[in-house]
């Protein structure tokens, strides 16, 4: 029998546009805690293992494991550093755990945006090297190529990817941990200024810093920790190619594929109908629509219909990022993912506050680690 994993305790700090008065350590150290306390462990006495979520370049530092383990709690204990997006690391967690050489680890991801000053160059280090990053473009020309290319093939409007805009930021603005939440109308976003056509600012999730920890636990621990467990069902992952010349400009081929493993193990042939709801990425406001149909929960050309329609709002038939997602919320670097993640565990635990579901019990979280990649992951959490 294949063993059970679920998610036990969560913590979290910010989400902030800047934070001058905070270390990204500070921060690590009160999502941690609060983890810990709401899954009821000592790190030192129970966790035995610790997955932290980073990126050399963002942080600034080279080996940034070293400088992990003290204000996690995992001085003298296993601790590796995972240079994905957030859920890329809570799929780490998991999988330590199936193997059965741990009942207990715990995930921790952070965005200290703010602190770098040109994010933009960072970006364009990850293009391809040999004929892409030459070009000397500003990364996001990609995102403006792509959503081109996507209304053109799927028939969506700019007007339908400006109402993800109206609905994330107001949902940001029922949530008292979101960084740019907003009460913005249609013409607001349309009449924002093109920066990467047909892209608009607006359009652009803005940074923020926080830090997110999850406790995960084996299913016998799980249920002895806690009356209420985030149950794992299914995860998946996938990495297309980075270059521009092969990539599927149109498809997210990578939240596809994700979906796909992530669906087969938890045994979903039918997300639109047995999923109540998803956190999925939303950097640029069409990626939202692009995703929904690459996760297969609608189908192609039917996302910009469905938002247009209210399909997709907090009292909607599927309510897509209840959380306000990043443009609500803010982009939190390689902590996205694991943003996402953590709405649904608050929306499964009834713990969402004004911008609470119904009754919900199975969530979709996606997250992508962002332009210029093509590298995405999936989960699906039930109670």
């Amino acid at each position: 029998m294949r063993r059970t994993a679920a998610i036990v305790g969560v913590g979290y700090s910010g989400f902030r546009s800047i934070s001058p008065d905070l270390s990204y350590k500070e921060m690590m150290y009160e999502a941690a805690a609060k983890a810990y306390e709401d899954a009821g462990v000592d790190p030192q006495r129970d966790i035995e293992s610790f997955v932290s979520v980073a990126e050399d370049f963002n942080e600034g530092t080279s080996i940034f494991d070293e400088y992990v383990p003290d204000q996690i709690g995992g001085a003298l204990k296993p601790v590796h550093t995972i240079p994905g997006d957030g859920i890329h690391g809570l799929i780490a967690a998991y999988m330590q755990l199936l193997t059965g050489a741990m009942d207990i680890v715990m995930v921790e991801a952070h965005s200290k945006a703010s602190n770098a000053l040109t994010l933009s160059d960072v970006m364009a280090y990850a293009m391809e090297p040999i004929y892409n990053r030459p070009l000397g473009a500003n990364p996001h020309f990609i995102a403006g190529m792509e959503m081109n290319r996507y209304l053109h093939s799927t028939g969506t409007t700019e007007e339908q990817c400006a109402q993800v805009v109206v609905k994330n930021r107001g949902n940001g603005f029922l949530n008292p941990s979101a960084a740019h939440g907003a009460r913005v109308d249609l013409e607001m976003v349309l009449s924002s200024e093109t920066v990467f056509y047909p892209l608009k600012k607006l359009e652009i999730s803005s940074h923020a810093d926080g830090a997110v920890v999850m406790v995960l636990a084996s299913g016998e621990v799980a249920e002895e920790l806690t009356s209420l467990p985030i149950w794992i069902r299914g995860v998946g992952w996938c990495n297309e190619t980075p270059s521009l010349e092969t990539r599927d400009w149109e498809g997210a081929t990578y939240a596809r594929k994700s979906a796909e493993m992530a669906y087969g193990m938890a045994g979903i042939r039918h997300p639109w109908q047995e999923i109540d709801f998803a956190e999925i990425d939303d950097t640029y406001a069409y990626k939202e629509l692009q995703h929904m149909e690459a996760l297969n929960l609608c189908r192609k050309g039917e996302a910009g219909h469905l938002v247009q329609e209210g399909a997709t709002e907090l009292d909607g038939a599927f309510p897509v990022n209840p959380s306000g997602g990043t443009l609500g919320v803010g982009h939190l670097l390689d902590a996205s993912g694991l943003g996402r993640a953590l709405e649904v565990v608050l929306q499964l635990r009834g713990e969402a506050g004004e911008r609470q579901l119904g009754e919900v019990e199975t969530g979709l979280a996606f997250g992508w680690r962002g332009v210029p990649t093509t590298s995405g992951a999936a989960v699906v959490l039930s109670v």
